[in-house]
């Protein structure tokens, strides 16, 4: 798939003001600091759609962002910065689990994990709400380019292990590096192949 044409539409703190019809949604949404916006940035080929930042936890709302005119790129907040306030962080749980529960017109979630660390407890805890609920999502792991080749495999295999143990069978997954543009026919082939069955 060739991104032709990607525009910023809304933002929101309420599933419920979600833009409206049954154009297909694809999310992305993994801890702070993950590289989500340069990951959007990259897939789309548009530097400054998703706002990056040096601050974890910038993205605070529902991003939709209307691609090709045809589908919905969905940037959703981070999860589990420890910086903010108990209130703040159940406010932004209560957000996305509303949205990755309730909008049926998300066909996958893009879950963003960075490939330099181990297995993290609140990641496994996420992808098993998100496997007890029967949401559809896949793993990418971000920032590639900053482990060698070797690191880099044994990681993703370590990391996959580990999965194994609680899981029958894997998610697909996805190995990304923003600044080397790695990964983004995958991601994108994935999607159309998606909204084709």
């Amino acid at each position: 798939m060739e991104i032709k044409h990607a525009e910023f539409v809304i933002s929101n703190t309420d599933v419920r003001k979600c833009p409206e019809g049954d154009m297909p949604e694809f999310a992305f949404i993994g801890r702070s600091n993950v590289g989500k916006s340069s990951l959007i940035n990259m897939l789309t080929n548009h530097k400054g759609l998703a706002k990056t930042s040096s601050t974890p936890g910038k993205t605070l709302l529902i991003n939709h962002f209307l691609i090709n005119k045809s589908w919905y790129l969905v940037d959703l907040p981070g999860y589990g910065y420890a910086q903010r306030s108990k209130t703040q962080r159940e406010q932004l749980k209560k957000m996305i689990d509303s949205y990755v529960l309730n909008r049926e017109q998300m066909y996958n979630l893009f879950l963003l994990i960075d490939c330099r660390h181990e297995p993290q407890e609140i990641d496994l805890e996420f992808m098993r709400f998100l496997g007890a609920n029967g949401v559809p999502f896949s793993i990418v792991f971000t920032k590639s380019d900053k482990l060698s080749k070797l690191k880099l495999k044994n990681n993703i295999e370590a990391y996959k292990k580990k999965l194994l143990e609680e899981w029958e069978e894997l998610p697909p997954t996805f190995i990304t590096s923003s600044s080397a543009a790695e990964g983004r026919t995958e991601l994108l082939d994935y999607i159309e192949q998606i909204m084709n069955s």
